[in-house]
């Protein structure tokens, strides 16, 4: 058996700029963080080797790679034309929940497909075919952040560049300053799922006006700021910085928030949050806050009819976390 696993994202500021409508005309840029939830992925010999057996949330036994009904699925284990296994997947968070578990698990099952044909794979590499499969093959009208901080993971800005290629760079803090971080973050689960593709559609064909493409702008130019501030170990700026992304975010498309979002919203502020703004492209999902320790108690009370997620920063990035040497 191998296991492989990638790590969630929760992003802070420069989100929608991965659009391929918009970077390859500007340029985009985003900041964000994986955290300790993630998506697992383990492959085993199939008894049948005519067969391959899907476990997700359904069970899937075919012996075709068109019969399977799983799109990922049936892209990768075409690509990489393997047979006569067992994958099952295994997730922390639900998905359709805003932290990017599309693309975890498609840099989880090419990392684990790759390990299973015994070949090394960069996490570059890993989250460009995670790209390739996702944006080019199937058709879903995404960015590219959440692939990259899947495969690499850590708190990084991310630049993606007009001819496709994307900067990875991690953010250098003092680990005072990282730990003060950690603890004023707060999540908070709205309940329901979005459909990503659909709001980030509409958002893509919004940035064709002048006037959207400008606020993207703007919102990278915050990501930018975002990145300096926090190399400056000036953690507290992450609170203002939240707030006028999620001002500017709500602005491209009608999907991304609504009354009852902006109610809670507006809860948090008013006990003491600094700024947040809503995971993923909208809708539902994960709210996150930067609050004050001191502050914190005051918006659990506001937000008590939320379930609250505990959750500590990831620097791992996709890994395999178990190997038996009789697959490789």
């Amino acid at each position: 058996m191998i296991i492989t696993r990638a790590p969630f994202r929760v992003s802070f500021c420069g989100g929608g700029s991965d659009l391929p409508g918009f970077f390859e005309k500007y340029g985009g840029c985003v900041l964000s963080a994986t955290i300790r939830k993630y998506m697992y992925l383990t492959i085993h010999n199939c008894f049948y080797k005519n067969e391959i057996v899907l476990k997700y949330s359904k069970t899937e036994t075919v012996k075709d790679f068109s019969e399977i009904e799983h799109r990922i699925f049936r892209q990768c284990l075409a690509d990489f034309n393997i047979r006569g296994v067992e994958i099952s997947s295994m997730s922390d968070i639900p998905a359709g929940t805003g932290m990017g578990s599309s693309s975890a698990f498609t840099v989880a099952l090419l990392h684990l497909l790759h390990t299973y044909k015994g070949e090394y794979v960069s996490k570059y590499k890993l989250a460009k075919e995670a790209c390739d499969v996702e944006i080019r093959k199937l058709g879903a009208p995404i960015g590219k952040q959440d692939q990259f901080a899947a495969a690499f993971g850590g708190l990084n800005f991310y630049e993606f560049l007009p001819n496709g290629f994307v900067s990875v760079e991690s953010i250098i803090m003092a680990s005072g300053s990282f730990r003060k971080l950690e603890a004023r973050l707060m999540l908070f689960y709205l309940g329901g799922v979005h459909s990503a593709s659909a709001i980030l559609r509409e958002q893509s064909e919004n940035l064709e006006r002048a006037d959207r493409a400008a606020v993207q702008q703007k919102m990278c130019s915050l990501a930018r700021t975002l990145k300096e501030e926090l190399q400056k170990n000036h953690v507290d700026a992450v609170g203002g910085l939240l707030h006028e992304n999620w001002q500017l975010k709500k602005s491209l498309s009608s999907g991304i928030s609504s009354p009852a979002i902006d109610e809670i919203y507006q809860k948090a502020i008013q006990a003491g949050a600094l700024g947040g703004k809503l995971l993923g492209a909208g809708g539902a999902g994960f709210m996150l806050f930067y609050v004050p320790e001191e502050k914190q108690g005051a918006v659990r009370a506001a937000l008590s009819d939320l379930r609250e997620m505990e959750f500590e920063l990831d620097n791992s990035g996709a890994s395999i976390i178990h190997v038996d040497r009789e697959f490789i």
